[in-house]
Formats: structure tokens, sequence, C-alpha cells
């Protein structure tokens, strides 16, 4: 069986006409917000702002903590201002995200990102993942014992 060699020019000029008749595609218009979607308002933007900044002074502030935490009262302060600086850190994100503001968005969440980081240094090796593990509460120490006095003899 042989074949016939094929006519290209006249097979490609069948699918040029066919391609003639095929009607142009409309431009597509650029992409406007439904018309039911209000704009971004500049309080909302502010907030954004507020919570992206505050989150950022918490978790810079983590490591200059001027008190100890090693354990007790004083640790469950510091918890509580790195549990504070990671909700402001995750409103920022949230708010950052939802009024399209990239550089607040990436600020957010630098400052989520470092206060988990604090605040586990001090979660873990209270929860075992150490090797050397600390205590949640501080020791108890002990009453100093009354001095031994020698029983006094009256006149």
């Amino acid at each position: 069986m042989t074949e016939q060699p094929r006519n290209w020019d006249k097979e490609l000029a069948d699918i040029d006409r066919v391609i003639e008749k095929v009607p142009a595609p409309a431009a597509v218009p650029a992409k406007l917000p439904p018309p039911g979607s209000p704009p971004v308002a500049k309080g909302s933007v502010a907030m954004t702002w507020f919570w992206a900044v505050l989150a950022l002074l918490l978790a810079v502030a983590l490591p200059l903590w001027p008190y100890g935490k090693e354990c007790g009262l004083q640790l469950f302060f510091y918890l509580g201002a790195a549990a504070l600086a990671l909700l402001a850190g995750a409103a920022g994100a949230v708010s950052s995200w939802a009024t399209r503001r990239g550089l607040a968005h990436l600020l957010s969440l630098l400052a989520l990102l470092w206060a988990g980081v604090m605040g586990a240094r001090e979660v873990l090796p209270r929860a075992g993942y150490a090797v050397q593990a600390k205590p949640w509460l501080c020791p108890a120490t002990p009453e100093p014992a009354p001095p031994a006095s020698a029983p006094t003899t009256g006149p």
C-alpha cells in the first residue's frame, strides 16, 4: 500500500477558511468589583494598620521583657503578653487580608510568627519537650524555723 503524498498547501488553505468563518472573540472587559460590594472604607484601612503595628510592637517587646519569666505568676504574665501579641497578629493578618494591604499582612504574619516562637520558647520546656524540664510554678520556699531558745528561769 502506497499512500499518496499530502497536499499541505490545500489542507492549510482549508484550515484558514474555517478559521476565517469563526467570529472574532469579544474583547474581555476589565474586571470590576461587583456593583453591590462597598468600597474599602478609610476607617478599616486605619484599623488594619493599627492591628499590624500593635502586633509588631508587642512581638518586638517580648524579648525585652523586663521581669523574670522563670516560673509562677511572672511566667503567666509573659505568656499572656505573648498570647496578646499572637491575637493582635491574627487580627492584623485577617484585617489586612480583607482590605488587601500586602505590607500590613506581611508584618502581621511576621509578628505572629515571632510571638509564637517567643511563647514556644517558654512553653515547650515546661511541656516536657526539652531535655531539661522547667517548672510552671515556683518551688515553695520553706518557712524559716523559729530559732531555738534556751528556757528562761524566772526570779
